[in-house]
């Protein structure tokens, strides 16, 4: 049986990652949270990242870089257990992890994101790299590379009610990955929802007057004690998560190697009479 070439740089001697890096290919940088998920399914997400990114790495001939654990999660600090990170901190260790790779003329690298609160502040740091790099990074979110028609077929007319943070999809990843460490007794559905000003709580920053949003900064426990945020466990399971897990990976790998062919410097092709560039999503905001 052949060998199979190790992703994990954290698993590398430094030579062989030197002769690795030989051949062209996209290193991802995975970034999580550790962080509660409700009273059914372990604290520390990171893990469900940093196994997709191996699994991704392997499938994309590529490499991935330690996980980065904590995120920026600032709504979470109301629940004991959770690390959370300052956005100055988040986004100086962030820029700390790229300019590590960027240094020694590593610049094929994806960003890997399993927490979407980290997005805003990854946006920042990747404008920063290239202002002062020229390097050009893209970014992915984990989670919301799963496409409704997927939602559509594992969870029919419920794909709209089981999204949501303590529900899925989280919940049936765990499933299939870790599944001694979830406990399917505990799964619970979300409390009902109580009022901020007046108005109705739609989440933790989001609520309406006169039916328009009005942006309100809350804690996960006053929108839900147990930190349910939305979604449906109860319609978790270990295939669903296989099936998730198969589309990540098969998502991230296909990115990963058109990537490779492109130069970070050089990536973007104007527009013109004879461009190929693809004008889907032109005039999105």
């Amino acid at each position: 049986m052949a060998e199979v070439e190790p992703v994990a740089i954290s698993r590398m001697t430094h030579e062989a990652f030197a002769q690795r890096m030989k051949r062209p290919g996209v290193i991802l940088i995975p970034l999580a949270s550790q962080e509660e998920q409700g009273p059914h399914a372990p604290m520390g997400d990171f893990m469900l990242t940093e196994r997709l990114s191996e699994m991704c790495g392997l499938a994309g001939d590529g490499l991935t870089a330690p996980v980065l654990p904590f995120g920026y999660a600032e709504f979470f600090r109301a629940i004991a257990g959770g690390i959370q990170l300052r956005a100055s901190t988040f986004t100086a260790v962030l820029e700390d992890i790229l300019t590590s790779f960027l240094d020694h003329g590593h610049e094929r690298l994806l960003i890997f994101n399993g927490h979407t609160t980290n997005a805003s502040l990854i946006d920042q740091v990747c404008r920063k790299v290239r202002r002062e790099r020229g390097v050009l990074i893209p970014s992915i979110n984990i989670w919301q590379s799963l496409p409704d028609s997927l939602w559509n077929d594992l969870y029919g007319e419920n794909a709209g009610h089981v999204r949501g943070h303590g529900g899925e999809p989280m919940t049936s990843v765990y499933m299939h990955l870790f599944p001694d460490l979830v406990r399917a007794d505990a799964v619970r559905a979300p409390a009902p929802r109580g009022t901020v000003f007046g108005l109705p709580v739609g989440g933790i920053s989001v609520s309406r007057f006169e039916g328009l949003p009005v942006q309100i900064p809350l804690d996960c426990t006053e929108v839900d004690p147990a930190g349910m945020l939305g979604g449906l466990a109860s319609l978790a399971n270990a295939e669903k998560g296989k099936a998730m897990c198969d589309h990540i990976v098969d998502h991230t790998a296909r990115l990963m190697r058109h990537l490779a062919d492109f130069d970070p410097r050089n990536a973007v092709e104007p527009y013109g009479e004879h461009s190929n560039v693809s004008r889907q999503g032109e005039g999105d905001d």
